[in-house]
């Protein structure tokens, strides 16, 4: 019995001593180096989509928002893709959609997108220490036309179909006449941006427009030569300036991000730098009441009509 105990054990201490089947070698890891792991050649960043509404023209939208476009990509560290459209209500279906992270969107677009899906407000730019802007009625310099009643007849260039300064408000003042647009001028059309319907009155093409103050001014200051060309004959109560917004659906924690770097742009030499180039001191927050006496304008036109 001693004996076969002795020898199951010399049995196991052979086949330990034994030497084991190769195995392929297919590769060394270093554990005390770390490196990141190289991305797929077809991986792909998903793009910022901002949308700018066309208050100045395609090109000048290029222009002006290059600057603004390129901060956003180095800040978050991903492509920025410029989205346009010709009006006012497709950059509100973009957004509605959530076809767009970002717009930059008219006060009026802003109050029906708030008002039909839930629109929310992001941040809204701030001029001359003021977050309002005007209506601007103007006419050609050599234009004997002093006030609205003056173009009673006449050739009057509107922006967009649902701009507050570029057509509601001078419909608003229209209907204060005691007339509509349609029986009021002799003729009207839509430019689709402010800075055409500033040259369309500057080249004798209308005899009258109303168009954003902002990009009234900022269009002078670029092309000094329209002082001489253009005349304002009547400004409107200030409004709730155009703001930037985001759609109800965009992620919270995305909407943070970007609401806080559109914030901070103005202590950033480069964001400075992108801000000056649109005409802009900085961005603020800023409430919904706002934007309460655009409301009233529009539903008072609503019930004359």
């Amino acid at each position: 019995m001693k004996f076969f105990g002795l020898l199951v054990i010399c049995l196991f201490l052979l086949s330990a001593c034994a030497p084991a089947t190769q195995q392929p070698v297919v590769g060394y890891v270093d554990l005390s180096t770390r490196q990141a792991l190289p991305t797929p050649a077809d991986a792909e960043t998903t793009p910022l989509r901002v949308a700018v509404a066309a208050v100045i023209s395609p090109q000048g939208t290029i222009e002006s928002y290059q600057l603004l476009l390129d901060y956003l990509s180095d800040k978050l560290g991903r492509p920025v893709e410029l989205v346009q459209r010709r009006t006012y209500l497709e950059i509100n279906n973009l957004v509605e959609n959530g076809e767009v992270d970002l717009a930059f969107v008219c006060t009026s677009a802003y109050v029906a997108g708030h008002d039909k899906f839930g629109m929310e407000l992001l941040a809204a730019p701030q001029v001359d220490s003021e977050t309002v802007y005007y209506s601007l009625l103007i006419v050609p310099t050599n234009s004997p036309a002093r006030n609205m009643e003056d173009l009673r007849g006449k050739i009057f260039a509107f922006t967009d179909p649902i701009s507050l300064s570029g057509r509601m408000y001078p419909t608003w003042v229209v209907q204060g006449l005691g007339s509509s647009p349609e029986r009021f001028f002799a003729s009207t059309f839509f430019t689709y941006s402010h800075d055409e319907a500033i040259h369309a009155v500057a080249n004798g093409l209308v005899d009258g427009a109303a168009v954003d103050s902002l990009v009234y001014n900022f269009a002078l200051g670029r092309e000094p030569s329209l002082a001489q060309k253009v005349r304002i004959i009547h400004r409107s109560p200030a409004f709730g300036i155009p703001p930037i917004v985001v759609s109800p659906s965009l992620r919270p924690q995305i909407k943070a991000e970007l609401q806080a770097l559109l914030l901070a742009m103005a202590d950033d030499p480069q964001g400075q730098a992108a801000l000056q180039a649109i005409g802009i001191e900085t961005f603020i927050t800023l409430d919904d009441s706002a934007y309460n006496d655009v409301r009233t304008l529009l539903s008072d036109i609503n019930q004359t009509r």
